[in-house]
């Protein structure tokens, strides 16, 4: 029986942007398509439903009515949100909460077209896929049982794409998809051209699985082999070098495919006993072996901000220690809680019972602390932020353990031979993009520095209002340098390294995602990930004169402990020539509810554009939220 909302429970204060993304996507909605649920009721719903799973525990410190108000108090203060099918699922029918998904795709019809309806199911459901087609043989291959020779890799995914493109996840959404090739499979040369034509494969994020031999390869600028995944037998040999070099052109021409280390990953594999890791899910921050699943969720760093006695800011520890104790409880609820689309991943699951705890808000609390991101200080406090939470998320993992039982598969998982103490949950930590999660918070996403600090808005009376980011536009008024004029010119910049006024103290703080250079950013990827058990969700934006030297040697920068890399060039993805194509629109546009950058009002459908493995930009409805 649901727990009845107590009378009085605290409104959050959200933004007008949180509320519109809210009504759109998240509140229930009746059968004329609007919302029959308020906001507070929504976080009540997920708050109870994912409390009720505490009384399965007899061992927990925690009576289910006062969980479900600590819970409802954790996500309406803005400290943490799970993720989005948790926030759309809980405490309703359909109940599946998980964020993504990894699907096997083996090397037959019956397996490639079973993996074709489990991932309509799990899109249907709210989820994201992940796949993996290193398996499938090569183009021209001898199919056995006809006589006639296999299409290979690219032809399936084309039919994947296909099916995608019919199920929209949950309702809300478009399916999203990651999909990966080993660099060593014989079709890998048709892989990296894939999205050479523009729209091709538009349901898919494509990565390369890059492997230490190849990379090896092409430092030594040697031949690689090519192995069929069939039998096991090489099928070639290509120039290592020359290969990097495409995999180099077609990222720095369109962003796809993006790479990702599979030893890197393998080697944090915790439960190697079960298989390798072959894939990812969409946005490439969580490594999964086939039929898991993992839930998310993003704590707001810049809400752990306070001023110590010489009234500087800075970081609440034992505030920040205390949320993660709490989230690591409450996802690990959301395990029990969630109604998965297939038996054999609710097996998998609470098998390994991975969880993936991670942040959003760092740049807010960089400018906060007055750090700038591309500073060897800002890369110090991003590990020292992600070591805690990694630690405290462990404690937490630990306690865990000891109310309810370490994960099943803990006995053949790599922990005992570590001498380490029992965990309920085989991973912790995961750095999500955290796309519409940030605006419900009113923050920066993930990782990610802003991607502008000021905007234009035009009301209905035609007057253009110039909106700043509260927290830069605090240190103005500080400065005593506020003034129309300034706001409109920063307006109109987007950002403030090129106004000379500006004393340099406030334009070394205050950057902006392209202000940033590139080995900055893979850098700061790098701080997080290691002290991340999976992996770290981070775009590399790149400026449109960034050469493929520029992305070469980035991709080359592996051994800081990066698992898997996108770059980004501006006016060279689709989202930005999706953004150049607005920006030429903007005076014939609305715009209204501004967070950190445009929010405009455009024809077009639910989900045309959606994207949230970037910080730029995330469509819903008719509505364009450009971060």
């Amino acid at each position: 029986m649901a727990l009845a909302m107590p009378p009085n429970l605290p409104t959050p204060a959200l933004t007008r942007n949180a509320e519109l993304v809210l009504a759109k996507r998240y509140l229930r909605k009746g059968p004329d398509g609007k919302p029959r649920e308020t906001v507070k009721e929504l976080f009540w719903r997920v708050a109870s439903a994912v409390a009720e799973e505490e009384a399965k525990y007899q061992a927990s410190p925690w009576q289910v009515p006062e969980l479900a108000l600590a819970f409802y108090r954790l996500m309406t203060d803005l400290k943490f949100l799970p993720n989005s099918p948790t926030l759309m699922n809980a405490g309703t029918p359909l109940g599946q909460l998980a964020a993504c998904f990894v699907l096997p795709v083996g090397d037959s019809i019956e397996e490639i077209f079973d993996a074709v309806k489990y991932a309509a199911m799990i899109h249907k459901s709210g989820g994201g896929t992940g796949f993996s087609f290193s398996r499938l043989r090569p183009r021209n291959s001898i199919v056995g049982t006809t006589g006639g020779v296999a299409s290979g890799p690219i032809s399936f995914l084309r039919i994947f794409n296909t099916a995608t493109e019919q199920i929209k996840q949950g309702g809300t959404r478009r399916g999203a998809n990651m999909g990966i090739l080993r660099i060593d499979h014989p079709d890998i040369l048709d892989f990296i051209r894939a999205k050479e034509k523009e729209g091709e494969f538009n349901n898919f994020n494509l990565s390369v699985g890059l492997t230490e031999a190849f990379m090896d390869a092409v430092e030594q600028g040697r031949d690689y082999e090519l192995v069929s995944p069939r039998t096991g037998r090489a099928r070639g040999t290509l120039n290592a070098r020359e290969v990097f070099d495409l995999l180099v052109k077609k990222a720095w021409q369109s962003g796809d495919p993006g790479i990702v280390f599979l030893d890197r990953i393998n080697r944090d594999n915790p439960t190697p006993a079960q298989g390798e890791i072959e894939s990812t899910n969409p946005c490439g921050e969580q490594p999964l072996l086939p039929f898991e699943a993992c839930n998310l969720g993003s704590l707001n760093l810049a809400l752990f901000c306070s001023k110590g006695a010489s009234g500087a800011g800075e970081v609440d520890w034992e505030a920040l220690g205390q949320t993660v104790r709490l989230a690591v409880r409450f996802l690990d609820n959301v395990i029990d809680a969630s109604r998965y689309p297939l038996a054999l991943i609710d097996e998998k699951v609470k098998l390994n019972r991975k969880i993936g705890l991670g942040v959003m808000g760092f740049a807010d609390l960089l400018f906060k602390l007055g750090v700038p991101y591309d500073s060897e200080e800002g890369l110090a406090l991003g590990e020292r932020l992600m070591a805690f939470i990694e630690d405290e998320g462990h404690r937490a993992s630990e306690d865990l353990a000891k109310e309810r039982g370490p994960f099943p598969a803990y006995p053949d998982s790599v922990f005992p031979a570590r001498g380490a103490k029992p965990l309920r949950n085989a991973t912790v930590t995961t750095i999500a993009p955290t796309g519409t999660l940030s605006i419900i918070a009113g923050c920066s996403s993930g990782v990610e520095p802003l991607f502008a600090l000021s905007f234009t808005r035009n009301v209905m009376d035609g007057e253009r209002l110039v909106e700043l980011n509260p927290v830069f536009e605090e240190a103005l008024k500080d400065a005593g340098l506020q003034s129309p004029e300034l706001m409109q010119e920063v307006a109109e910049q987007g950002g403030i390294q090129s106004l000379e006024a500006l004393p340099e103290t406030l334009r070394r703080v205050f950057v902006t995602a392209m202000d940033i250079g590139a080995s900055w950013h893979l850098r700061m990827q790098a701080a997080f990930q290691r002290h991340t058990d999976n992996a770290v969700s981070k775009t590399v934006n790149l400026v449109n004169s960034a050469t493929e030297q520029d992305i070469e040697n980035l991709q080359e920068q592996r051994a800081s402990s990066v698992k898997s890399m996108d770059s980004v060039a501006e006016g060279k993805n689709d989202i930005y020539k999706e953004l150049e194509s607005i920006r030429k629109k903007l005076s014939s546009l609305t715009v209204t509810a501004p967070f950190q950058g445009r929010v405009i009002e455009l024809p077009i459908t639910a989900d045309t554009y959606f994207s949230e493995n970037t910080p730029i930009a995330t469509f819903v409805d008719d509505t364009a939220f450009i971060l």
